[in-house]
């Protein structure tokens, strides 16, 4: 990932990791830097996150967690609070370097529109230059900074927004020569500055055979047209939700088609349509919602939702009920998916299509066979080959190779580390070729998870979590992963709302929760959880009963549970200190299991 000093003119030394280190420690010991304590916190965060090149994820969410002590429901929109911090520390900067820092070496600032700090040295530019235009952008495909009058107001309405590139580490001035080149560069050499981290969403070209969704004005139904503004409000966040999610296209408006003229052979007609009608009586709304096949007419889904205005102001309303439609249609286990999916021969897999790969890879994610496992990643390679420019492929295939690590499958044909190193290496591809993808941060989540990178692991799931929040297999991810990092309340909580909402399979959550149970000494509700989840394939789920029993004392069973590991997972066995380390990365949590696992039989070499 790139960072602010990953730029600047070519003739400007960018500071070290040293130098910014010595820099902000001298500006903090200033007493001109006039900041409160979680202020500085605030800037130690997101100066190291810059450092350790994961800038790219210092986001409202991810930062009100590490800083401030948020839970997982934080929500940018309605708590100011990181968007407030930002704006004061920028002004005790600008105080600082006015009042005592004038003769520094190094200038650390934040640009407005993010929070991804810049580093330059203080002799890149002239001290005698006039005040810069610009501020950095936040938009999704940003040159390395935009040359506009900078706004008062501390922020961006997409400060919260997309994942942001790294801000440039300089920036222009005005002079006519200078304008002058501005507008030849915005011109002609915008698609050359972009950063692997901004580029633009795929086209609908790179993933021809995804599901397309004719969005629908939502019809205003109630007397007098008095909810007109509601539908028209709720349309809006139903259509921004729902293309958060990449397994799916999009549409908003049908190109129109001239009269006389056929419609062009390169437009896909669109399979299905969204159609709402809104009707507001007194204070009490209602929305009607159906799924239907435009080729037959066919009504595939229907749900109606009723809101009280009284309770809820209609902003709330309606990204709620957005919020639900989107979670319903567009979710891995959703009724897209669920319609899709009836249509694919199992039997016959050299014959699927490229979206059938992605379809059949949550097939196999319902009960985690390793037969299933295989043929799904030979599928996503072949799709990977024919579509190379598609994220989601890519995210996909990263996760088959992680299996075989995380859930011990076929570790005698294919070493552990390869797989690993496959995995990062594609989650990694995913994340390139389109960063706002959050199956493609997800990918990246669990392969630096399971590389030992935790904080980089956390950072990748926040971001995707951020982006797409409606996505119950990816919040579910992101909390099992709080939670073994030793964030158990939060992720615990995280994942339990995942679970509620998740319109599929819940089974790998299920043992999630059992962690979650066991790590608080509920050894009773444990044990439900793991049994509830019925995954009898799964090594991993038969060593999280396997502790449970040791924990209660219940030897007998665990006998039995031992022997199926023995039978079915021996390597398992043969490395176990390193298998729960590898998902426990918290000393004291891996303590507790394996001494639960000794108890139970296991044998546990010594460190």
């Amino acid at each position: 990932m790139q960072s602010a000093r990953a730029k600047g003119p070519p003739s400007a030394a960018i500071p070290t990791i040293s130098e910014t280190r010595e820099q902000l420690d001298r500006i903090r010991s200033s007493r001109e830097f006039h900041a409160p304590d979680r202020g500085r916190r605030f800037l130690d965060y997101i100066v190291e996150e810059t450092l350790a090149e994961r800038g790219a994820y210092l986001k409202a969410y991810t930062i009100a967690l590490e800083v401030f002590g948020r839970d997982a429901s934080f929500d940018a929109q309605n708590d100011p609070v990181v968007r407030i911090e930002a704006g004061r520390i920028r002004r005790a900067l600008e105080r600082y370097y006015l009042v005592a820092g004038q003769f520094d070496k190094v200038i650390i600032t934040i640009p407005k529109g993010g929070y991804v700090p810049c580093f330059r040295h203080a002799d890149a530019c002239p001290a005698t230059d006039p005040e810069p235009l610009a501020e950095a952008s936040d938009s999704p495909a940003p040159v390395a900074q935009t040359v506009a009058p900078s706004k008062p107001a501390d922020h961006s309405p997409l400060d919260d927004g997309a994942v942001q590139s790294a801000p440039a580490s300089w920036t222009f001035y005005v002079t006519p020569v200078s304008l002058g080149l501005t507008a030849l560069i915005a011109v002609f050499a915008v698609p050359s500055l972009f950063s692997p981290l901004s580029r633009p969403s795929i086209s609908p070209t790179d993933r021809p055979d995804f599901p397309q969704v004719v969005v629908e004005p939502f019809e205003d139904i109630s007397e007098a047209g008095a909810s007109g503004g509601i539908a028209r409000g709720l349309t809006d966040e139903v259509i921004g939700r729902l293309a958060k999610f990449r397994e799916i296209v999009v549409i908003s408006n049908l190109p129109a088609v001239s009269a006389g003229q056929p419609p062009s052979k390169d437009l896909q007609e669109p399979r299905f349509a969204l159609q709402g009608r809104v009707r507001v009586e007194d204070s009490r709304l209602r929305l009607t919602a159906r799924f239907v096949n435009r080729h037959d007419g066919s009504v595939i889904w229907a749900n109606s939702y009723d809101k009280d205005l009284r309770i809820q102001d209609v902003l709330q309303v309606e990204a709620d009920l957005a919020q639900d439609v989107a979670t319903a249609l567009a979710s891995p286990y959703g009724i897209i998916f669920r319609n899709d999916t009836a249509k694919i021969s199992p039997a016959a897999p050299e014959d699927w299509g490229d979206y059938a790969c992605a379809q059949s890879y949550y097939r196999y994610r319902v009960d985690l066979n390793p037969k299933g496992r295989d043929a799904v990643r030979t599928c996503l390679q072949q799709a990977t080959k024919h579509l190379p420019g598609n994220s989601t492929y890519w995210a996909l295939l990263s996760m088959t190779y992680l299996d075989e690590l995380r859930f011990q499958y076929s570790l005698d044909k294919a070493p552990a580390m390869q797989s690993l190193k496959s995995a990062l290496e594609t989650a990694r591809r995913a994340v390139d070729l389109d960063p706002q993808n959050a199956r493609a941060l997800q990918a990246l989540m669990l392969a630096d998870f399971f590389s030992g990178d935790v904080d980089a692991a956390l950072s990748a799931g926040a971001a995707a979590y951020e982006i797409n929040p409606n996505d119950t297999e990816l919040a579910g991810e992101y909390g099992f992963r709080l939670a073994l990092s030793g964030k158990w309340d939060t992720g615990c909580e995280l994942m339990s709302g995942a679970i509620n909402k998740t319109p599929g399979p819940k089974g790998y959550f299920e043992v999630g929760l059992a962690m979650c149970a066991y790590m608080r000494g509920d050894y009773r509700a444990a044990e439900l959880w793991v049994r509830m989840a019925d995954l009898r394939y799964n090594p991993i789920h038969h060593l999280v009963l396997l502790a449970i029993l040791g924990a209660e004392g219940r030897l007998d069973e665990a006998r039995e549970e031992h022997a199926w590991l023995k039978a079915n997972a021996p390597a398992l066995l043969a490395n176990i200190r390193n298998e729960i380390g590898r998902r426990l990365p918290r000393p004291e949590d891996q303590q507790r299991v394996l001494a639960d696992l000794q108890t139970a039989g296991v044998a546990i070499a010594s460190q």
